[in-house]
């Protein structure tokens, strides 16, 4: 029996403090691939990556990737976005998480608890077995291959397909591979050498995810997985504080460094933005206000959505996000009923008004 299997596993929502304030672990593969690296260098075909569209972790990744034109050099897998239980034989382990799915032959997903009918086309199984031949499944059983001792199985993950091992599951590293790294070997087309953390904004960018990621990236979280009246209004206030002051730091600069240049703290913000009016509003108790009530954010999120040609916005799947959400969390939506929303993606895709001459 593997290691994982001898855990207590969990997902999200069982990430909480005695005071009922979520609390997100941290991610436990951390290999750096570079041509320094003893054992992970970059080589075409080598890596992929495991993805859902849903996860704004993730579709930072996708994004990235599409930008720098990595599409031939390292492989994508996206997940079905509703979660299913990962042990379905077992009536001791009730976690559920991420399945792969193909759409040509797989019967459509029901909720955990079986409500709902949800078909994606275009999404394909596994194309590896782990190192022993098994057929994998899940994003769990990658995870148990490893012998796996955090408990947690999350995407993205970054997984070498010479060794059969993650090398990576935390995004914000994952995405400074895939800027340099990778894009420095492999990339192609207009933005190649377009550096999203480059050496003189790289004390700003820091600076910036020193409030953005706590107070917003994963703020949100921390309001919709609170479980106190007292977590959640804490997470609440300290999610709107920081939108009001995205909101101020907006009002004098097109992209969030100065000078104008689009740079991975961008990315990060805008994959939680993106997400905010059509599934946090509702889900996660967010309901203050809407980004679309914030002139600045609600501009920026425009032009996010449309610069470099679209390559990022495009990553954006409004059906895969909204059905994750609210079809994987029977104690927040017992009958997966998703809400037919603001067309928040509809409005991202309008042109952008006034921040093109911003500084």
């Amino acid at each position: 029996m593997s290691q994982a299997k001898k855990l207590k596993v969990r997902d999200s929502l069982d990430e909480v403090s005695k005071g009922g304030a979520f609390v997100r672990k941290e991610s436990q593969y951390r290999e750096i691939v570079s041509n320094e690296h003893a054992e992970f260098k970059p080589e075409s075909g080598r890596y992929h990556l495991f993805v859902s569209h849903a996860c704004p972790w993730a579709n930072r990744c996708v994004a990235i990737r599409a930008l720098k034109q990595l599409e031939s050099h390292i492989g994508l897998t996206v997940v079905h976005p509703t979660w299913k239980k990962t042990k379905e034989n077992d009536d001791e382990d009730e976690h559920a998480g991420w399945w792969f799915y193909d759409s040509k032959t797989d019967a459509p997903f029901k909720s955990r608890n079986g409500h709902g009918s949800f078909h994606f086309d275009g999404l394909t199984p596994c194309p590896f077995a782990d190192k022993q031949g098994n057929k994998i499944r899940s994003i769990r059983d990658l995870y148990d291959s490893q012998d796996d001792t955090s408990g947690k199985f999350t995407v993205p993950v970054l997984w070498d397909t010479k060794n059969h091992c993650i090398v990576n599951n935390e995004s914000s590293e994952i995405i400074l591979m895939l800027n340099s790294q990778f894009a420095n070997a492999f990339g192609s087309g207009p933005y190649k050498e377009l550096d999203l953390y480059p050496a003189h904004l790289r004390k700003e960018i820091d600076e910036l995810n020193d409030w953005i990621y706590p107070g917003i990236n994963n703020g949100v979280y921390r309001c919709g997985f609170a479980k106190t009246q007292e977590a959640y209004e804490e997470a609440f206030k300290t999610l709107f504080s920081a939108l009001d002051r995205l909101e101020k730091h907006l009002a004098t600069r097109r992209f969030l460094c100065e000078g104008g240049q689009i740079t991975v703290a961008d990315v990060r913000l805008f994959m939680t933005l993106a997400r905010f009016d059509e599934v946090y509003v509702v889900y996660f108790k967010t309901n203050k206000k809407f980004l679309v009530q914030y002139p600045n954010i609600r501009q920026y999120m425009r032009d996010m959505y449309s610069v470099c040609d679209g390559r990022i916005g495009k990553t954006i799947d409004m059906d895969h996000i909204k059905t994750h959400y609210f079809t994987s969390h029977p104690q927040l939506n017992t009958y997966a009923i998703i809400p037919i929303g603001t067309g928040a993606l509809e409005d991202m895709q309008m042109a952008p008004e006034g921040r093109a001459n911003l500084p």
